[in-house]
């Protein structure tokens, strides 16, 4: 049986991660490091409340468990905050992965990391996992530089590039765009959304069947998780509104540039999803197809 340790189970890929493993307890023992209380719901497998950033804590409870695996779920990811906040940025997105690296190294772990679109500059979209990484935000910086550490180390390491990542989990601390959108327009408020930037959202449970996959086949090197289709971000709040029947006259185009975001972001990312077909083989589907699932669960 391998032992497990999901960092961040809180989250939204935390607890999406819970109930994917749990769901073959014979095959892995789970154990689930975060902040505060659990809040999965659940009481089916062994929760560490701990702040993540307290090496020796952490590392006393890594050599206690000696994990098999350690997906790291657990990052900043607010982009303008870590524009505004970069040592904090820097703690949770670099020198949590620096020590992670270091204890998987003592104990022979694996350890799952996950990534962003926003290493990438935007230009040209549609991106591989060996193109030239360029990041306009400290957010993109931060965790390039997160990735750098695992690829210089000696570990056996897997790095899951993913963008706007979405979906629904037991009790959420944060809200995601399909979330938002549906919120918002279940009230009747008018929303504006850009229409000039371009990405490919990724399901939640895509990404946790991505880290079990990496697990199971002991996948390594990086690899793309998103849906397969670029579309505006525009496109994406429409597509929310007609799979989830809701007025699509509430949404209102504007350009970025009317924003004044603290942090610039690429115009357009997306990824080329052909080596996660063919190493993970994970088939990715387009966005309203994943609304489509989503919207099941929901009912």
């Amino acid at each position: 049986m391998n032992k497990v340790v999901i960092t961040g189970s809180n989250g939204l890929l935390g607890q999406s991660l819970l109930k994917l493993l749990l769901q073959v307890k014979e095959k892995y023992q789970v154990f689930g490091f975060s902040k505060g209380k659990n809040r999965s719901g659940r009481n089916d497998f062994e929760y560490v409340s701990i702040d993540i950033t307290k090496k020796e804590k952490l590392k006393e409870l890594l050599l206690e468990i000696q994990p098999n695996f350690i997906i790291n779920t657990a990052a900043m990811t607010q982009v303008d905050d870590c524009e505004i906040n970069k040592s904090a940025c820097d703690v949770l997105n670099i020198d949590v992965v620096k020590f992670l690296a270091l204890i998987s190294d003592k104990i022979n772990a694996h350890l799952i990391h996950i990534s962003t679109d926003f290493i990438f500059d935007g230009k040209k979209g549609n991106y591989k996992e060996d193109d030239e990484p360029n990041p306009l935000s400290y957010y993109g910086l931060s965790k390039l530089k997160s990735e750098e550490v695992l690829i210089n180390s000696k570990i056996n390491y897997t790095i899951l590039r993913t963008i706007l990542v979405f979906g629904k989990v037991y009790d959420m601390s944060r809200s995601n765009i399909v979330l938002w959108v549906k919120s918002m327009l279940e009230q009747n408020k008018k929303i504006t959304i850009v229409d000039d930037q371009y990405r490919a959202p990724t399901y939640v449970e895509d990404l946790a069947m991505a880290c079990k996959i990496s697990m199971d086949i002991r996948a390594t090197g990086i690899y793309n998780i998103s849906s397969n289709k670029l579309l505006s971000v525009y496109e994406i709040a429409q597509q929310i509104a007609e799979v989830f029947q809701l007025d699509k006259g509430l949404i209102k185009p504007i350009s970025t540039s009317t924003l004044n975001q603290t942090a610039p972001r690429p115009a357009k990312t997306g990824f080329d999803l052909s080596k996660t077909n063919r190493i993970l083989k994970l088939y990715p589907k387009s966005f309203k197809e994943d609304l489509q699932r989503f919207k099941e669960t929901l009912m």
